[in-house]
């Protein structure tokens, strides 16, 4: 469509134009407070019974800082804070598992931060962990996310090896120039070696995360970008 055959609903535009959270998880953090006791969260936890469980695990570390990240994360080399953290993680699993007795696990994320900033010992004590405290079904689909850039080819069998069954990668933009203002430069070959890794181990899916907003992105580059990511699949 044409510039000319666009129409702006001007008021539309107005009830909108404001800032908010980015709407990622309900309730949004803007509704997070002191009030809000583990009473309270007990109370929310025991309604529909009946229902699944799906789970989300953060992992907060980074080894660079991507500008136009909004994540909670922590950028550092120090990997001793990962012993830290896993720590705090496990106590945190067994408190929340308590409320959870009677559910079955079908789903479960691993987000970040990058969750591969662990090593493969630790992906395994961290998975072991969450499954001595929590039901899984057979099937559960357990994903994760990577960075193409801070992984090897052999973390890819191990995650398949370990269960997981989906897995997203942070790509955004092919565009060198967007690459290099969002401080993202990655391997494009290896980003698809990494790809093909993971469909001939037998995760079931696959997905490249992409953003379109960053700086220097135009129509014609980002439609190289999306031609790029299709192409090995056409």
């Amino acid at each position: 469509m044409s510039e000319q055959g666009i129409i702006w609903d001007l008021s539309l535009i107005q009830k909108y134009n404001y800032t908010g959270p980015r709407y990622t998880s309900y309730p949004t953090a803007l509704e997070f407070n002191q009030h809000y006791s583990d009473s309270d969260f007990a109370i929310a936890a025991s309604r529909y019974p009946e229902r699944p469980l799906s789970l989300y695990v953060h992992i907060p570390f980074c080894h660079k800082l991507c500008y136009f990240c909004g994540c909670n994360k922590l950028v550092t080399r120090h990997k001793h804070k990962v012993d830290n953290y896993l720590l705090v993680l496990a106590k945190e699993i067994i408190k929340q598992a308590k409320l959870f007795t009677n559910r079955t696990v079908t789903q479960m994320h691993w987000g970040g931060g990058t969750p591969t900033y662990l090593s493969k010992s630790q992906i395994s004590q961290l998975l072991a962990m969450l499954k001595s405290h929590f039901y899984f079904a057979t099937h559960a689909e357990i994903s994760i996310e990577i960075d193409p850039r801070e992984i090897e080819l052999d973390v890819i069998d191990h995650l398949r090896y370990e269960g997981f069954n989906r897995l997203s990668m942070g790509v955004q933009d092919f565009n060198k120039q967007v690459q290099h203002l969002v401080n993202r430069q990655q391997d494009e070959d290896f980003i698809f070696a990494l790809i093909q890794r993971a469909r001939d181990t037998g995760f079931i899916s696959t997905s490249i995360d992409l953003i379109y907003g960053l700086p220097e992105q135009k129509e014609e580059t980002f439609a190289f970008t999306l031609e790029r990511v299709l192409a090995p699949f056409a």
